[in-house]
């Protein structure tokens, strides 16, 4: 091992340009020993030089079954610690940077899940009535908190059939962070509105009373994603006076009103396949990350790919990845240094793999 790790601060000037061509470089050096994974919401100058890339369950599934030593995880802090967790031992997972985390998955924090598990006690019995499914959108100690109590992960596209796993098992569901994706899901399953309530955290026993807990099927945390957020109704009416040839396509983080005026909901892997695959000449609006919008529509030349909302709204935290921060990476395994290491702790990653197990079990 060297003997200090080269610093940050010294490669906060470097032009993209001679990122690229020291990326590309420390690429060759390390060879077979390195894996990068870039999500779909990744900026352009970082997303090229991933190895492979997708959605974040995917990617994490790539690292565990790859030969690499290093995998770095170009997207979020959530996603890296699922990487860590899925990998083997002396697999080393990484971040190039540790401030990237995800606004959503900060909404529900072991604290305030865990309270509202005791507040649910006060009207019934949760660990016979209801089984807790967090978004894979998460922090390592939620998906933890659902393995210890019977409960399970899911993603944007298999959230339909965790949800019927976790009705079979328990009447309820308190399903967080994301209230959009539960809604959508649950909706679409032939659950009514009614039968759905929103958990807001910062109020005791979350703003509800008995009777609304006992009654619903759905309890939905107060949580979002900023970046689906920004997508309208009326965003949608204003394509559609303009292009009523058009089709929409939403992701299931979008709210309800949203995702009812699609023509599709579904996850990001599920927006790409439909629009690389759609027929020459056809025009989409998508609600989904500009990121991903621009790269849709750089690679459908013959399409018209629109993005949804009229304000410029990327994933932020996700944007911290730089080129910068990603030669900085490497460079240090180049001298052997490990740097930004995501370790989740060993009973977390233990129970976390249970949820995780769980989903990955019902194979879909």
């Amino acid at each position: 091992m060297a003997i200090s790790a080269l610093a940050i601060q010294n490669f906060s000037n470097i032009s993209d340009a001679d990122c690229d061509a020291r990326i590309t470089a420390a690429k060759q050096a390390l060879g077979d020993r390195l894996l990068i994974l870039g999500h779909h919401y990744q900026r352009e100058e970082v997303f090229r030089h991933a190895d492979v890339s997708g959605d974040s369950l995917k990617l994490s599934r790539v690292a565990a079954a790859s030969n690499a030593e290093y995998i770095i995880f170009c997207g979020v802090h959530f996603m890296a610690e699922v990487a860590d967790i899925l990998s083997r031992p002396e697999q080393v997972a990484m971040l190039p940077d540790l401030a990237a985390g995800c606004s959503m998955a900060d909404m529900a924090n072991l604290t305030k899940v865990e309270r509202a598990w005791c507040e649910l006690s006060q009207v019934l019995d949760p660990d016979e009535c209801v089984t807790p499914v967090t978004y894979i959108n998460s922090a390592a100690d939620l998906k933890s908190f659902c393995g210890r109590h019977g409960g399970i992960v899911c993603t944007s596209t298999n959230a339909p059939h965790i949800l019927e796993w976790a009705f079979e098992r328990r009447e309820k569901i308190l399903f967080f962070p994301d209230q959009h994706l539960g809604r959508n899901t649950a909706f679409n399953m032939g659950i009514p509105l009614e039968e759905m309530v929103v958990w807001d955290f910062d109020q005791p026993r979350g703003g509800l009373t008995a009777d609304e807990i006992k009654n619903a099927k759905m309890i939905l945390w107060k949580g979002f994603c900023s970046v689906h957020q920004m997508f309208k109704p009326e965003h949608i009416d204003a394509f559609r006076q303009k292009f009523p040839e058009g089709k929409v396509i939403s992701h299931p983080e979008s709210s309800f009103e949203v995702c009812q005026k699609s023509d599709l909901v579904g996850s990001t892997e599920y927006i790409i396949q439909h629009i690389n695959n759609s027929e020459p000449g056809t025009r989409w609006l998508v609600g989904t990350e500009l990121n991903l919008v621009k790269r849709l529509d750089e690679q459908n030349a013959d399409k018209n790919v629109h993005f949804m909302s009229p304000t410029i709204c990327m994933c932020s935290t996700m944007f911290r990845i730089s080129p910068q921060h990603l030669c900085w990476m490497l460079e240090n395994l180049l001298e052997g240094n490990v740097v930004n290491q995501i370790k989740v702790p060993t009973q977390i990653a233990d129970e976390a793999r249970t949820a995780l197990q769980r989903m990955l079990a019902i194979n879909v």
